[in-house]
């Protein structure tokens, strides 16, 4: 219903992610709303949920990206859900934000999801500046 409300005001998009921070919902007392997914819920809700849902509709182009939070969740958030054929013939691509990537060596977590599924996109899709490196 989202992507249809917005069509009726001729916008349109090219994908959607499975959720923002999925991993936010997991922090007890996270200071504002979210919801939470471990990559085995993320998993499943696309392969029994969201998946079937937006290919069957006429928003079927739109391409769908998982992660959509911390670099630092990669590549085992990327295994989990990838390998997966049904979850994963539904996903485009690999969403990451930057916060903690002081914490996350791209060599060991963008390399290594890259050659172990190189069918997908990487996109950096959220990225701000703040006092402190979480903001």
């Amino acid at each position: 219903r989202f992507l249809d409300e917005y069509a009726k005001h001729n916008l349109t998009f090219w994908a959607v992610t499975a959720g923002n921070e999925p991993t936010a919902g997991e922090i007890v007392f996270y200071p504002f709303q979210c919801l939470g997914f471990s990559p085995e819920h993320q998993r499943d809700f696309i392969a029994q949920d969201l998946g079937p849902a937006l290919a069957n509709s006429s928003h079927r182009h739109v391409q769908l990206i998982i992660l959509d939070d911390q670099r630092v969740m990669l590549p085992y958030w990327a295994e989990v859900v990838l390998k997966d054929p049904v979850a994963a013939s539904y996903i485009s691509g690999i969403g990451i934000h930057w916060y903690l990537d002081f914490l996350a060596p791209i060599d060991l977590t963008l390399t290594i999801t890259h050659h172990l599924f190189p069918d997908y996109f990487l996109l950096s899709t959220e990225a701000s500046t703040g006092s402190y490196f979480w903001e």
